[in-house]
């Protein structure tokens, strides 16, 4: 279950409504020319409930205003690769967050299945180390985290979203995502939140963000008021998320943790795979997808980019 601050679902039948804005200068390094366009997508009813029976003629496509065929559709259980991106900047050291970002790791580690699914661990503060690539779970991600020294540093956030992203995609399955386990503070990074929801749109990699919040962070059952967990829900880290087709939770103590893991990686297994051809013409197209059916809700990325 997603914190009590979480936005509520909107009944629409497709998620369209802001777009992210790029950096000229960073168009070319996280993009290339395509020859057919990947979505990840997600449908839940109005109450949050997945919705797993939909065809291929249940789905309405269009690029750039302009409707587009399916040309590939599936929806059968494959393995889910994903990338655990972990703050180990100052502020985690604050309040046993470390220890809270452990706890969510390993809640998820436990429902990805032996030799089959895939995971790999980064770490970041100002600067982002791989301290195990993508690989068979359950592998070394727990001692990993644990032989950690103490955090410190400043904290690159978004960069680091954006080089795991692009690291998931050159060598993943298509259901991918990065998972990552902050304190939701970025202070040092050169990217911004729209240019990193863009670079991970491009090339299909949803960002699932799971702001840690200890026991010490909390008034009683509450998260402290200081925490401002409602802006960074409904402000840029969610933008961020969402655009890429993922979504933001917070996460407070070890039962929270447990659903939160239940939900991401069923949502994960879940996801409909579609297909389709490009527009050929350069620069960024967004893509807006819906069902038929009414009151549902339809999550996926929010666009691609063609180069020159």
């Amino acid at each position: 279950m997603r914190g009590t601050l979480s936005l509520p679902l909107v009944l629409v039948t497709a998620i369209s409504v802001m777009s992210p804005v790029y950096a000229q200068d960073t168009q070319p390094v996280f993009s290339a020319a395509v020859d057919r366009v990947t979505l990840s997508v997600t449908v839940r009813t109005s109450r949050g409930r997945p919705v797993t029976d939909l065809t291929e003629q249940d789905f309405i496509l269009t690029s750039s205003g302009q409707r587009r065929a399916i040309t590939n559709f599936r929806r059968d259980d494959t393995e889910v690769s994903l990338g655990f991106l972990v703050d180990f900047s100052g502020s985690m050291g604050v309040g046993a967050r470390r220890a809270a970002a452990r706890e969510n790791v390993a809640h998820i580690l436990e429902l990805l299945r032996p030799a089959i699914d895939h995971a790999g661990l980064f770490v970041f503060d100002k600067t982002l180390t791989a301290l195990q690539p993508i690989a068979p779970v359950p592998g070394n991600i727990l001692a990993q985290l644990d032989r950690l020294d103490r955090p410190f540093g400043v904290t690159s956030l978004f960069d680091a979203i954006a080089e795991t992203g692009r690291t998931l995609a050159a060598g993943s399955g298509p259901r991918r995502a990065v998972v990552v386990l902050t304190d939701g503070v970025d202070n040092a990074s050169t990217l911004t939140a729209a240019e990193v929801s863009g670079l991970a749109s491009s090339i299909d990699v949803p960002v699932y963000i799971i702001i840690v919040v200890s026991p010490y962070d909390a008034d009683g059952k509450e998260p402290h008021p200081s925490l401002n967990l409602g802006q960074m829900v409904s402000g840029q880290l969610g933008d961020l998320a969402r655009w890429t087709g993922g979504d933001i939770y917070t996460s407070l103590g070890p039962a929270q943790a447990a659903r939160t893991a239940r939900e991401l990686v069923n949502e994960l297994r879940q996801q409909y795979l579609i297909a389709f051809e490009p527009d050929e013409s350069p620069g960024w197209h967004p893509i807006e997808l819906r069902t038929t059916r009414d009151r549902l809700v339809v999550r996926t990325r929010s666009g691609y980019f063609v180069r020159d």
